[in-house]
């Protein structure tokens, strides 16, 4: 049965992907800026990542193992990646990319049986 602490999880999973994200791919939009600025804005944005990231594995964590916990981050940050490279980066995923993801969700459904 899924409780208010896995759904409260799963958000807090998401947004902290989504810092993640632009942190490990959103300089790629701004390839003329120096790689010392990226490199320091990402970890500016990787500081409320971890902020988010840790408090959803310590809430999650009993009611979900960690290997669930893991198999979930995983997909959230597959479902944010491709909206990220298809809306910032303007990069159309292929049927390859999306068979590949695809497998990787089959995997969570494994592992949550």
């Amino acid at each position: 049965m899924m409780t208010s602490a896995f759904f409260r999880t799963v958000g807090l999973l998401f947004l902290s992907n989504c810092f993640m994200t632009v942190a490990w791919y959103g300089h790629l939009r701004f390839k003329t800026a120096p790689l010392l600025l990226a490199i320091l804005a990402s970890w500016l944005l990787a500081l409320p990542e971890y902020a988010l990231q840790v408090p959803a594995n310590r809430l999650g964590y009993g009611e979900l193992s960690a290997y669930q916990l893991k198999i979930l981050q995983e997909c959230i940050t597959l479902v944010v990646f491709i909206g990220f490279a298809w809306v910032g980066l303007n990069e159309t995923p292929k049927l390859n990319h999306l068979i590949s993801f695809g497998l990787i969700i089959a995997a969570v459904a494994v592992a949550f049986r």
